[in-house]
């Protein structure tokens, strides 16, 4: 089977597959506004169809594992269907979601059942109050019975993203470990990111993860090694803990060096970099099985283009106006 490499090569085995730009949450440092179609309506996005022969392309060129995002990926009717269809392809091991946790509890059983094999759950504060005030939802308690449900669903670990902020939640690392003593969780603190939108939040909330890293290693946790298909989070752990600590720190030295993944937008374009530009369009080469070839032959040769880092200490942020296309 051929493999996804690069001209500094660096292999990918990940995909990340954005079905939708839309979401149901104003969190305060990425769509304060509210969701605003830009040109896009639903019928815009990846058809299922297109879905299915996007992943099966990357599955044929080595991808192993798949994480499904948006905006908010939960949002699409046929949600359930597309975890089905990326998990026709036995090259792809594992299948995640992330999410905001809105329709965790009603429908986790579900995607379980359609092949889904982990879940990431964006939770920036345990504060109830906190909570509504940066994602402009009540809905705290919902989320939290969401990841009880993936539990009872049979999933024995879930991961929770927040996003590390200066003066709302960088002091709260006491907080968050109580949270995971004693359940299966890994509670992933990622660093603020500089987006074309979000100057000012930036510089008003962005502090390094370092701070954190320093604050665990006192409390003797320990960094644990990677796989070839693992994001690019530092994972702790301490024997004292069920639950685990991972740190996304993109402004860290080398942070591109060990990249292993590629993202697709939800309009069928191929992103080098989430910090990269317009990307390559995809779309023409989804409209019918015969295309697979050609297909798989556009996306190894872009990734001739691929730069060897990127370029946010220079504050250039690319295609990310706001950070709903991160996915965690």
């Amino acid at each position: 089977m051929p493999q996804l490499t690069d001209a500094f090569a660096r292999k990918f085995y990940y995909l990340r597959l954005s079905i939708t730009d839309v979401c149901n949450f104003r969190c305060t440092y990425c769509l304060p506004d509210g969701y605003k179609p830009q040109g896009h309506n639903n019928k815009s996005f990846l058809s299922l169809d297109e879905i299915r022969r996007v992943s099966r392309a990357f599955a044929n060129l080595g991808t192993e594992k798949v994480r499904l995002t948006g905006g908010e990926p939960s949002l699409r009717r046929d949600f359930s269907e597309i975890i089905a269809a990326v998990r026709e392809n036995p090259q792809v091991r594992h299948l995640a979601v992330t999410t905001n946790g809105y329709r965790l509890a009603r429908d986790v059983s579900t995607w379980r059942d359609a092949g889904l094999t982990a879940i990431n759950v964006s939770v920036d504060s345990l504060d109830a109050r906190q909570f509504h005030a940066i994602t402009g939802q009540d809905k705290f308690r919902e989320v939290m019975n969401g990841i009880d449900a993936a539990f009872e669903a049979g999933f024995e670990k879930v991961k929770v993203n927040a996003v590390l902020m200066r003066d709302v939640n960088h002091a709260s690392l006491h907080t968050f470990l109580n949270w995971i003593k004693d359940r299966p969780i890994q509670l992933r603190f990622i660093e603020l990111m500089e987006t074309g939108d979000g100057g000012d939040v930036f510089r008003k909330h962005h502090v390094s993860g370092q701070v954190i890293r320093d604050q665990l290693l006192q409390q003797g946790w320990t960094l644990q090694g990677r796989s070839r298909s693992d994001g690019p989070a530092q994972v702790f752990s301490h024997p004292d803990y069920v639950g685990e600590i991972g740190l996304i720190m993109p402004y860290e030295k080398d942070f591109c060096a060990t990249c292993n993944r590629l993202r697709v937008s939800a309009v069928g374009n191929l992103h080098l970099c989430l910090f990269g530009e317009q990307g390559i369009p995809l779309r023409d080469l989804l409209a019918d099985d015969l295309q697979q070839d050609a297909l798989m032959e556009r996306i190894q040769g872009g990734l001739s283009s691929k730069k060897q880092t990127h370029f946010l200490h220079q504050g250039n942020t690319g295609i990310t106006q706001n950070l709903s296309f991160i996915g965690g």
